[in-house]
């Protein structure tokens, strides 16, 4: 696959962080499984890591925990 941002370098796996942040709500997300460009580090996450990354949002916001920093436990991609 061929980046979608720089569309000069290929994809390859690797790990990466995703941050959301919306209101109160302020979480990072260590270690997630994606591929990554080695031209631009643009980070792509498939569905199911995507699927498992909002439920781990939704069940710290449910929890009283609407921020800080968590490890990525779910499917691997």
């Amino acid at each position: 696959m061929i980046c979608l941002i720089c569309r000069q370098a290929d994809v390859v796996g690797g790990f990466t962080s995703v941050k959301f942040e919306r209101g109160e709500t302020h979480l990072m997300i260590n270690n997630v499984p994606a591929r990554l460009c080695r031209g631009c580090g643009e980070a792509y996450v498939n569905e199911d890591v995507t699927m498992q990354l909002l439920c781990i949002l939704k069940e710290r916001s449910e929890a009283g925990m609407p921020a800080g920093e968590c490890e990525y436990t779910g499917p691997q991609g």
